[in-house]
């Protein structure tokens, strides 16, 4: 199912429930059939998805050019990860809380 986040301040974010579920629990929130992140709570929100997404590219630059090393005929390739998946998101909060207004989704 998709979920599609809306602000004032940024075009629509629309992801998959799974993806939303994780990025939401990664700040703190649950994905609800509606739900809310108020313009005090994107501060915090911010800074909770910028530390994963650090943590993240962390670990795929240790892990690099692993898949399906050994492999004849293959190059080296890295599936996409979290912080590409998650910029989207993280751009809207930052869009929001400069304009200091409410992200909503399920409406």
């Amino acid at each position: 199912m998709l979920i599609t986040f809306k602000t004032s301040a940024a075009p629509d974010v629309m992801m998959l429930d799974n993806l939303a579920e994780y990025l939401l629990g990664i700040i703190g929130k649950q994905l609800t059939e509606r739900g809310v992140i108020t313009h005090d709570e994107l501060p915090a929100a911010i800074q909770k998805l910028e530390a994963a997404v650090v943590v993240d590219k962390k670990e795929r630059t240790e892990h690099d050019g692993y898949f399906h090393e050994g492999e004849e005929g293959h190059e080296p390739e890295v599936p996409i990860g979290f912080a590409q998946r998650a910029y989207p998101f993280l751009d809207m909060l930052r869009l929001a809380h400069k304009d200091n207004t409410d992200i909503l989704w399920g409406v």
